[in-house]
């Protein structure tokens, strides 16, 4: 409870400096239903469950649109493989500027449970593969992070820590800060709420400050629909995204009595 305050004063602290801009990269992000936009849960496909996501990113200023596949795997009810490939479809107005961004696999782990007082908590480490456009690749790297959720009153809350070291000797070390919220609406939807802060690879400044809001509706007892817009804070990039995704989870759960 106390760390994900944390985490939001130093999101919030980072309102007050520097300005910058570049390539918005994806990142490594969560394989919905199973985290927020970029934010991680600690909730993992049960053993043997396959969760796959595909969605759509366009933002403005810069002017990126991007297609994302992720798939999860729980190899164990705490414990899943993680993988993502991002597209650029259209930069800069251009169709002709496009190409895949790096490769990504990971594993999450969730080691302690949530208890009345503590939140659950998790780690996450991956690898990244460079693949395609040089332009907006990192040629590979390696990161990780901490994650953390916690039920409070009607919301369930997300925290996470994340660090990322790319291989091209250009680029510097990346920190992400992520706080995400959802409440449940009704049975099969939840409203979603999430503020993230970024350390680019391509200079020693924020790159990125964002707050974003949606909805998720489960349409099947298998399938997700995730709508979402995200705002930059205090004048940086992308001033505005719109994030839409399918995702499904097989085998579907059985139904409890």
């Amino acid at each position: 409870m106390s760390l994900l305050r944390v985490l939001l004063f130093i999101i919030i602290f980072l309102l007050l400096i520097s300005n910058s801009y570049a390539f918005d990269r994806k990142g490594f992000s969560p394989t919905a239903p199973f985290g927020i936009f970029s934010t991680f849960s600690t909730d993992s496909p049960k053993q043997n469950q396959l969760a796959i996501d595909f969605g759509i990113d366009i933002s403005r200023e810069p002017k990126i649109n991007r297609f994302n596949l992720n798939f999860s795997y729980g190899l164990i009810d705490k414990m899943e493989i993680i993988a993502g490939l991002p597209y650029v479809f259209k930069y800069k107005n251009s169709f002709e500027q496009r190409g895949f961004e790096d490769i990504k696999f990971g594993i999450k782990h969730r080691i302690v449970e949530e208890s009345t007082y503590l939140p659950s908590f998790g780690y996450l480490v991956y690898v990244v593969g460079e693949l395609g456009k040089e332009e907006f690749s990192t040629e590979g790297g390696l990161g990780g992070g901490i994650i953390l959720s916690k039920k409070i009153g009607p919301f369930k809350t997300h925290g996470n820590i994340l660090y990322f070291k790319p291989d091209k000797e250009e680029l510097h070390e990346s920190w992400n800060l992520n706080l995400a919220t959802e409440l449940l609406l009704s049975y099969n939807s939840k409203m979603l709420l999430e503020i993230l802060g970024r350390k680019s690879v391509e200079r020693n400044k924020i790159d990125l400050l964002e707050w974003r809001f949606g909805y998720r509706i489960k349409i099947t007892d298998f399938s997700y629909t995730t709508l979402g817009m995200g705002f930059d804070i205090k004048n940086r990039n992308p001033d505005v995204r719109f994030i839409f995704s399918i995702s499904i989870v097989l085998p579907k759960d059985e139904p409890k009595f």
